[in-house]
């Protein structure tokens, strides 16, 4: 009797241990699962930074040119001098989806510094130095810079401090001003509108003059998908990123689902 009690509780004690086994196997793959959310994308190589050459690139000591890929530039000077600071003389690894270097010969890269589990990009745009591109394709790295950037402008960090930083979607002579330039834009959609293959997202009644979004037909589906078709945003404010064109008034074109921010309600 005394054999089968003790037989009972060594195969109970043994399912405990088991089962603390599984839970910390899971724990361990969900813990790497989340870390290799947001930029960890695959290695595209390593080594030590040299020197930078500008506010988003740098040189390693076996003469690799990097660029810092998800970002572009709010304040040069001092991005430059932060990059500098964060990574000359430290050792770096590249992530990325592939090594294709960029028509200027660079290595576009999200770039971890040892032993970190964020790129040093999040840190540039936490000191409200950058802002994010229109570029990522990858949701998840899109949410984690998204996520630096909005830290920033809370706290009015860097080019934050100041009123420029986002432009107001009724003032499309600011707007215009950065023509060719990389710029946020916030306003509300006072209609939507389809001509050909593109809808507007016009944010004026002046559709020659005030600032409008595009979206080519075949990028709609996209949109669609992820929650946000063009109509439904009507009379909603939104925040948009891209470049500034002059087509009979100032236009940003949507690529990227990314692109938008709803901001609120009606």
């Amino acid at each position: 009797m005394c054999e089968d009690r003790l037989m009972q509780i060594l195969s109970i004690t043994i399912r405990i241990a088991v089962i603390h086994c599984v839970l910390l196997v899971a724990a361990t793959i969900f813990a790497d699962d989340t870390h290799a959310a947001g930029c960890s994308f695959d290695e595209q190589g390593d080594g030590r930074v040299a020197a930078v050459i500008d506010a988003r690139s740098f040189r390693l000591d076996d003469g690799r040119e990097v660029r810092l890929a998800g970002i572009e530039m709010a304040d040069r000077a001092k991005a430059s001098a932060a990059l500098s600071a964060l990574l000359v003389g430290r050792d770096v690894t590249l992530r990325g989806r592939d090594d294709a270097p960029d028509r200027y010969g660079r290595q576009p890269a999200y770039v971890f510094l040892a032993g970190a589990e964020t790129p040093v990009q999040g840190d540039l745009l936490r000191q409200g130095l950058a802002l994010v591109s229109s570029e990522i394709a990858d949701k998840d790295c899109a949410a984690l810079l998204m996520a630096a950037e909005a830290e920033a402008r809370q706290a009015k960090s860097g080019t934050w401090a100041g009123s420029t930083v986002i432009k107001n979607a009724e003032s499309p002579g600011d707007i215009l001003a950065g023509i060719g330039r990389f710029t946020v834009v916030e306003g509300r959609v006072l209609s939507v509108r389809q001509a050909g293959a593109t809808t507007y997202l016009n944010f004026g009644r002046n559709w020659t003059r005030d600032f409008a979004v595009t979206i080519s037909r075949r990028i709609v589906p996209a949109f669609e998908a992820a929650g946000l078709a063009p109509k439904s945003l009507e009379n909603r404010r939104i925040r948009v990123r891209g470049w500034v064109e002059e087509r009979r008034g100032p236009r940003i074109e949507l690529l990227r689902v990314g692109q938008i921010e709803v901001l609120g309600g009606n």
